[in-house]
Parts: structure tokens; sequence; C-alpha cells
């Protein structure tokens, strides 16, 4: 599964240089230079990293073969990608990817099936998005005292869900 990590954005200065939109949490592994980077669409691509640099609060990175503003503008709204598999697994058994927690079944501890987790959103606090078989979809936010179990290898995510979490479209 691919994964975006960041959108090259407006180019900066009149040498190449891009912004990124980052949509990763490790900037400085996924934009290092001498990085090998695919793209969406994949005609556009790959790309290798020839500089990354922080300006303002904003990543600039200069790609090989990139040499003018020109240039670089032809490569905005071009998104950055990684294989899942490259990622390397979290030494904390509590966090997660939002790759490996989409697709996996929803029960309540009671063991009865929900739905199958849609996606994962990131809005102050991270909800689960529950698609449910002709229901609304449920959000849950993901905490361990609602989430007490996610079992990758059973492809299975128990809830203990409150009163009213799952039946408000009833």
């Amino acid at each position: 599964m691919e994964l975006v990590v960041g959108r090259i954005g407006r180019p900066h200065g009149v040498r190449g240089e891009v912004t990124v939109e980052v949509r990763t949490d490790a900037p400085e592994q996924r934009f290092a230079p001498g990085s090998t980077l695919r793209t969406q669409p994949a005609a556009r691509g790959p790309v290798v990293v020839e500089s990354a640099r922080w300006h303002k609060g904003i990543l600039l990175l200069r790609l090989e073969g990139v040499a003018s503003r020109d240039v670089a503008e032809e490569f905005r709204d071009i998104l950055l990608v990684v294989d899942s598999a490259e990622l390397p697994p979290s030494e904390d058994p509590d966090e997660f990817h939002d790759h490996q927690l989409i697709g996996l079944a929803v029960r309540t501890v009671e063991g009865q099936p929900v739905g199958e987790v849609s996606d994962v959103l990131h809005h102050g606090q991270d909800l689960l998005v529950v698609r449910r078989p002709g229901r609304e979809e449920a959000y849950v936010p993901f905490v361990k005292a609602l989430v007490p179990e996610i079992d990758l290898d059973a492809g299975v995510l128990v809830v203990a869900a409150p009163p009213g979490l799952f039946d408000l479209d009833v």
C-alpha cells in the first residue's frame, strides 16, 4: 500500500526549490538528501532529494534535475509516496500507523461484530471511522479506554462502546 508522505506545493525562489506539505511524522528521514521517493502520478517520478531545509516552518526541497522555478512549477500538487512495507514497526505496542488500522474488523468487548475501520481522522483527537453495513458511520475516539484491544494478526479491533455509541441511528 502506498502512503502519502508529502505534497509538493509552490516553487520557492528562482533556483528550483519547492515547498512541501509534510504528511509524515519523520520528515528528516523521508526527505533526507539522497532519498528516492515515488510519486502520484507515477509518471512524474521517482524523484531524488538533492537537499532539504526548513524555512519559517516550511520544508523546502531541491530535487535532482529541477534547477529553475519554471521546472519546479511543473511538480506542483504531485504527491510523494512510500510503500507501507518500508515503514519500520513502532517500538511502542500502543502506537499504530493509520494503514494498519484501516480495514480491521470492529467488534464489541462482548464479541458482537460492528463494522470495519474505514479511516482514521486526526483533528485534535484521533478518531476511528467505523463503516457499518446499512447504517451511518460511527466515530470512535481512539483512546485506550474505548479501544482496549487491537489484534493486527487477527485483523480485529475491540471497542468498549459506551451506551448509544453504535445505536444512535436506530
